[in-house]
């Protein structure tokens, strides 16, 4: 059976998506590009278009998704999509030596719907990748390179400007989509690299994302209203999505040597207003329902917004064929042919990554080198069920097997896994305060490396998170190790429970989630010597936990033993208990009452039965012994307390970053731009 497209009817070889066959000349046109035909950002609107009408008439067509599935290339076969994470370096080099193009039409974009705003990726996505996209490029000298600017380059100044008028830039998504447009032109005019720049319009049509002006307006048309409009006067051009696709082939046929570099508009040179679109709507559809003008105007929104297209016309022998009446008649029909519409509507980006509940996982590793890469597999697939924005932070605290290169692999091929190493083993408590350190989302989750905290529980923790709980702990309710371990561990939480001036939650470990507030108030935490669960304890906020099963390791054999753990519990209580020194009091001044009542006692006897008094050594003895021995337990006791008060006022770093791990490479930690060692205080910066 032939694939079916999005509109659920098999896909003719020569059929756009609204069911309209491609026209001889355009066929002919595409046939002549310089093939193979790669086009990054595959999967997005204008990408996505594009592919399709290329590869509905020749076979070297490519197109990259950061993702799969992708819901605008259902049907595509799958050789002819690569699915890559193009914002890692490694990962660009290894699609365009696969796919080795001569012709690059370049739809990688972000920040341009109003729920994007994340400044960082926007700059990343729109620039970042340019600066290093064009090099490799120019290095294998291609046919020809298009990009997809935009209109949003003019900023304010939109009212109908050339392509030489002043620019005024006015959000960050303009910024970065004006400087690659610079790139772009340094690159065509003084390294004579044939590249184009197109400054889209408003471009609409199938496979637009169900949350924009036009498939909203058209969906409700049919159902007989209109939707929201803002300001009747405020004016956009609106240019079909073929008659955009089209002028990417003809800018890549027609560019001339002194237009490499240059940019052109696409749009169709028409001014139409919000009121004028509503009426067309309602004559195109035939809808009864006066338009309603109430819905507010984005920040960076002006008033009038429309191009002039005499450059692309005369340059490029480009010009719009399709009315904005058949246009919106051309969308309907696709729409229609929808099989599943309430599927269409959730895969808009507008129900993208929840960017609020985003997630730090912070693995502590230390010879996990095996487990490390189930750990990542398994913490990638929650993340994406969760459909949540993430990162993964692996902090090899100095493990002695391949754990930094295991890293490296990973992060080469993900750049939301970033590697830290430390100069040495500082201990997990200082591992989970690196990786703090460096985290960037709303929350982090601590786990083990072992794979003994089952990252699947991630999934209730911020189902508890998203019901208002700011740490939500793993609780142990049966782990897989010896009877005397099991029994020791509980026993521990119960006396910890006893001495502690902190309650802490019992066969409670480090696996959590902790929101941003409680991460930045750890972090102010002085202490060096660091119990997390008693600090997370202390720091209060509202917490509840979670009950799981603890298994055994999955690879190798535990690093802990009993004199570790002992370790660990004497930390606890020292660290959260007055208690021990209040015994010593206590103990002293029982002690002393009854050695005064003994003396008493002692002396009355010899009065009254002066030959009864008792004699030997013995007696003695064991009282020396008994105070000796009482005498040494607490110096030795006050100076657990002591050598803690010493480690604390010499102020030496939690740890040393030996290493940061970004994009496969491994950098010192010194030249990130982030703090080398973990000074206990304010959070440091990366």
């Amino acid at each position: 059976m032939p694939p079916l497209d999005v509109r659920g009817r098999p896909a003719g070889e020569s059929d756009r998506m609204d069911g309209t066959t491609i026209e001889p000349v355009l066929a002919e046109k595409i046939r002549r590009l310089q093939g193979p035909i790669l086009i990054l950002g595959g999967s997005g609107f204008i990408g996505a278009s594009l592919f399709r009408l290329l590869a509905a008439v020749r076979p070297d067509v490519y197109g990259t998704a950061t993702r799969l599935p992708a819901w605008r290339l259902e049907g595509v076969p799958a050789g002819q999509v690569k699915v890559a994470d193009l914002l890692v370096d490694s990962n660009l080099d290894r699609v365009l030596d696969e796919v080795k193009p001569r012709t690059v039409f370049d739809c990688m974009a972000y920040g341009g719907y109003s729920f994007q705003d994340d400044s960082g990726l926007i700059y990343a996505t729109n620039f970042d990748f340019v600066t290093r996209l064009l090099p490799k490029l120019f290095a294998r000298g291609i046919d020809r390179y298009v990009h997809a600017g935009s209109s949003s380059e003019y900023g304010d100044n939109s009212a109908g400007p050339s392509e030489t008028a002043a620019v005024a830039p006015n959000s960050d998504y303009a910024v970065s989509k004006l400087a690659a447009a610079h790139l772009v032109s340094m690159f065509g005019r003084k390294k004579r690299m044939p590249c184009v720049n197109l400054r889209l319009y408003s471009v609409y049509g199938p496979l637009e994302d169900s949350s924009r002006l036009m498939p909203t307006l058209v969906a409700r048309c049919l159902e007989g209203g209109l939707p929201e409009f803002v300001r009747p006067d405020v004016s956009r051009d609106f240019v079909y999505v073929d008659d955009a696709s089209e002028a990417f082939v003809d800018a890549a046929l027609n560019l001339r040597e002194e237009d490499y570099g240059e940019s052109f508009n696409i749009g169709t040179g028409t001014k139409t207003t919000i009121g004028e679109l509503a009426q067309t709507a309602r004559g195109v559809f035939g809808v009864q329902a006066e338009p309603v003008f109430t819905m507010p105007e984005r920040r960076w929104d002006v008033t009038d917004w429309y191009a002039t297209i005499d450059r692309a016309r005369e340059r490029l022998g480009w010009s719009p064929k399709t009315t904005l009446e058949e246009g919106l008649r051309r969308t309907a029909d696709w729409y229609r042919g929808i099989p599943d519409k309430e599927r269409y509507r959730q895969a808009s980006k507008q129900f993208g990554l929840d960017t609020r509940h985003s997630v730090s996982a912070i693995v502590a590793c230390y010879k996990d080198n095996l487990a490390i890469p189930v750990m990542v597999e398994r913490l990638t697939a929650v993340f994406t069920k969760l459909h949540v924005d993430y990162e993964i932070i692996l902090v090899n605290d100095c493990s002695p097997d391949d754990t930094e290169e295991v890293i490296a692999r990973l992060s080469r091929d993900d750049h939301r896994v970033i590697g830290i190493s430390h100069s040495r083993n500082f201990g997990s408590q200082a591992a989970f305060r690196s990786g703090m350190e460096l985290a960037t989302k709303n929350a982090c989750v601590l786990l083990d490396g072992d794979l003994q905290d089952p990252p699947e529980l991630i999934e209730q923790f911020v189902a508890k998170w998203r019901e208002g709980y700011d740490v939500v702990y793993g609780r142990r309710v049966k782990r897989e190790a010896t009877p005397f371990m099991q029994v020791a561990y509980k026993a521990f939480y119960r006396v910890f429970d006893w001495f502690s001036y902190v309650r802490i939650p019992h066969d409670a470990g480090d696996f959590s989630l902790l929101d941003r507030r409680v991460v930045d108030v750890l972090l102010q935490f002085p202490e060096r010597d660091l119990f997390l669960r008693g600090l997370r304890a202390f720091a209060g906020f509202r917490q509840t936990g979670v009950d799981y099963v603890r298994p055994e390791r999955m690879f190798g054999t535990t690093t802990n033993s009993l004199a570790r753990n002992i370790g660990w519990a004497k930390k606890g209580i020292l660290s959260f208990s007055n208690v021990p020194l209040t015994m010593l009091s206590v103990s002293g001044a029982v002690l002393l009452a009854a050695s005064v009542a003994l003396a008493v006692f002692q002396l009355v006897y010899r009065v009254i039965y002066p030959a009864g008094t008792p004699s030997g050594l013995t007696t003695v003895l064991l009282l020396i012994l008994f105070f000796g021995a009482i005498n040494l337990f607490a110096v030795g006791l006050v100076g657990e307390y002591i050598a803690k008060i010493f480690e604390e006022v010499k102020r030496r770093p939690v740890f040393i970053r030996r290493s940061i791990i970004r994009d496969g490479e491994i950098r010192p930690a010194a030249a990130t731009g982030g703090a080398a060692t973990g000074q206990a205080g304010p959070r440091a910066t990366s």
